[in-house]
């Protein structure tokens, strides 16, 4: 039995579709709807798998969160995974759903998150910066930009001929393949109970658990990114 999780999409759903498309290789969770804040290819992503789209205005502060809590509801949705939501979850939101959201930010935490850093500032950040290691990072998310407790990070090198969009490229494919994974690791802690009981969501690479895909998820994270990177 699969666990309903809620998704959150601002942009092309790019890492929504590596949520779906997980969900044919025995995935732990199965997205039950899409939530958007504005028109946007998520949608037509989801709508094409079946799934319900819900578009929220996050422009009226006092009412999204009952809004967005209302559908969360509505599709028994245990958890909630943001791939590629621009705006800040409501704090009802998150006080309801505590240690139970995910979000997937391109770069490492806390050196380049916070407000306003998505998308191709965070890339032009870490080049900036001199970093020699990028890669995706997955936290679980509360009121704050990028602020909660990692729960998976993958390094991928920078290499001195990168560009913004280069270094963009590569780490999208690493997320493509440690999202669904994280996802994985939520929808069992909560088929456990947790965060009421049981135990909370641990990351382990799928290839240590018996008879899963993991050395094939493995092999594609490590090619994503030449062969340099190992688990965090």
């Amino acid at each position: 039995m699969t666990v309903p999780l809620a998704a959150m999409a601002s942009g092309s759903g790019t890492n929504l579709q590596a949520l779906l498309d997980h969900e044919d290789h025995g995935a732990a969770y199965r997205v039950a709807l899409l939530i958007t804040d504005r028109p946007c290819a998520a949608e037509g992503r989801a709508r094409a798998r079946g799934r319900p789209v819900h578009r929220v205005d996050f422009g009226e502060p006092g009412r999204t969160g009952d809004r967005v809590m209302r559908h969360l509801r509505h599709h028994g949705a245990r958890g909630v995974l943001l791939a590629g939501f621009l705006k800040l979850v409501p704090a009802t939101v998150c006080r309801a759903y505590r240690d139970r959201i995910l979000n997937i930010h391109p770069a490492p935490l806390p050196s380049f998150g916070g407000r306003g850093m998505f998308g191709h500032r965070v890339h032009a950040a870490v080049l900036q910066s001199g970093a020699s290691i990028s890669g995706p990072t997955i936290h679980f998310v509360n009121e704050r930009y990028d602020e909660g407790r990692i729960l998976a990070q993958w390094p991928v090198p920078v290499l001195a001929e990168d560009s913004a969009d280069t270094l963009a490229a590569r780490v999208l494919k690493v997320e493509h393949v440690l999202y669904p994974a994280a996802a994985d690791a939520l929808a069992r802690a909560l088929a456990t109970g947790w965060p009421d009981a049981g135990t909370g969501p641990a990351f382990v690479w799928p290839d240590a658990r018996a008879g899963s895909r993991g050395p094939a998820l493995r092999r594609a994270i490590i090619e994503a990114f030449g062969g340099e990177g190992e688990q965090t």
